[in-house]
């Protein structure tokens, strides 16, 4: 048992239930009228890092919502590690499937999480990941153990694009100053299998709007003679795939980073049972682009889904209409050398080129993100490999992994940092869904782990 295995234990219940403190707070950022919730998370996140023995702890303000700054500079030859994090969450919607209150944290055990694990927005993404860190921070403090320096940015708007951090980053480069760039908002295989996430896919967010009469009508009287937005942009929709479930946009696949037969095989390494992935999400089988298997889809390869659509009568009974408008979100992910800029001018050229004459289209580019791709052979990279052998008792495996996390690319373009994916949560931990959930053994396991990082990556220097 190591100085901070023991410290973890002897203040579990406590480490719990300062995340209770900040799961309770509704910090929705999407909702305006949230506002007050995600100013108040701030403020609690700043109160947390000065608890823990961070210095100089503040909120920076943007354009939206603050970044919460905080340090501990031990000595300025040192190497620094730049910790980041979000405390914003998913709207919590749709209520009626939680099974229990979104914001009022309990722990249940589950078949995955047999010691129980914590059902709450945010308790795994990304509250619970950010706040290992600061209770880290405390274990290296409270041990004597702190070997570098760490500063500490904790943003408020990851859920919605991170509009406002460009702008912060260049505005803020002196007091960001690091040597790495240190991020918690992934996954590992399974509990008995730790991994590290060394590749991201990138992000194109869309919103589109078909109009075709100017008001609902009687689908009696115009039904078969006035085209029905909502049918015409189901139609559309389900175009942009063929047969194999391959993107039909010309030129999406154009800049499309190929693999090797080597890489693709040291991809499928990762241990994943199928039958179990197919019973977790209760589904008959597996869907995706012909030729690729299920990790190579969620990793390697871009994707087009539809994460909204709505349009016409959705009340109680019925109420026969002709609707006016139908619209739908929908989202790409990207892959190395992909860009969101391009793929989202794609999108709209040919979304506007399929549309009928009886219709008019309009096309919202909303935010996007670039795809990222780590070394393996570097020394933060060894470090944080190294940390989770030694409390995990055996070597992560280098995954890729499916969501985006814009910033990553934001912080190599601008700080000219290079980031590590140092996740404790799983897949199947229901992020964005109801139901969003943190083992309990995750959260400490990251709280022991991750000044194992500082060590070693200060000794392999």
């Amino acid at each position: 048992m190591t100085q901070f295995s023991q410290y973890v234990a002897e203040n579990k219940e406590r480490f719990i239930s300062e995340l209770f403190e900040l799961l309770r707070i509704p910090s929705v950022s999407a909702d305006p009228k949230y506002k007050n919730d995600v100013l108040r998370t701030a403020e609690a996140v700043k109160e947390k890092l000065t608890a823990a023995g961070a210095d100089n702890a503040r909120l920076c303000d943007t354009k939206g919502y603050p970044v919460v700054y905080a340090d501990k500079i031990i000595d300025p030859n040192l190497p620094t590690v730049l910790v980041y994090g979000h405390y914003d969450v998913q709207p919590p919607d749709p209520l009626e499937l939680w099974n229990s209150p979104p914001f009022e944290p309990v722990i249940r055990k589950t078949d995955v999480h047999p010691d129980g694990a914590i059902f709450a927005r945010g308790s795994c993404d990304d509250k619970g990941q950010m706040f290992m860190h600061v209770k880290a921070l405390e274990a290296m403090l409270k041990n004597n153990a702190l070997p570098c320096n760490v500063k500490f940015m904790i943003e408020g708007e990851e859920e919605v694009g991170s509009a406002n951090l460009g702008d912060f980053l260049r505005a803020n480069k002196d007091m960001l100053n690091a040597d790495i760039i240190l991020i918690s908002d992934t996954s590992i295989v399974a509990n008995d299998t730790p991994s590290i996430d060394v590749g991201l896919r990138g992000l194109a967010y869309m919103e589109v709007e078909v109009t075709g009469p100017n008001r609902d009508l009687h689908s009696g009287v115009y039904g078969g003679a006035v085209a029905n937005p909502v049918n015409v942009l189901c139609k559309m929709i389900a175009s942009m795939h063929d047969e194999n479930n391959h993107i039909t946009i010309p030129g999406f696949y154009d800049q499309v980073q190929t693999l090797s037969a080597e890489e693709r095989a040291d991809l499928n390494l990762a241990p994943f049972n199928p039958e179990a992935y197919k019973k977790d999400l209760q589904v008959g089988d597996v869907q995706g682009e012909k030729g690729y298997t299920t990790l190579e889809r969620t990793g390697i390869r871009p994707t087009l889904d539809v994460n909204g659509i709505w349009g016409g009568y959705t009340g109680e009974g019925a109420k026969t209409v002709l609707p006016s408008k139908a619209s739908a979100k929908i989202s790409m992910r990207l892959v190395p050398n992909q860009t969101s800029e391009a793929i989202a001018s794609l999108f709209e050229k040919h979304f506007t080129s399929i549309a009928p004459p009886s219709v008019k289209v309009k096309v919202t580019h909303h935010h996007g993100g670039e795809p990222v791709v780590i070394s393996t052979k570097s020394k933060s990279f060894l470090a944080a490999s190294l940390a989770m052998e030694e409390t995990y008792g055996k070597k992560p495996i280098p995954t890729r992994g499916g969501g985006s996390i814009p910033i990553v690319a934001l912080f190599k373009s601008v700080l000219g940092l290079d980031s590590v994916l140092f996740g404790f949560g799983l897949d199947s931990d229901a992020l964005h869904s109801p139901n969003e959930h943190y083992g309990v053994f995750n959260y400490l396991k990251g709280i022991e782990t991750i000044p194992l990082f500082y060590k070693h990556y200060v000794n392999n220097r």
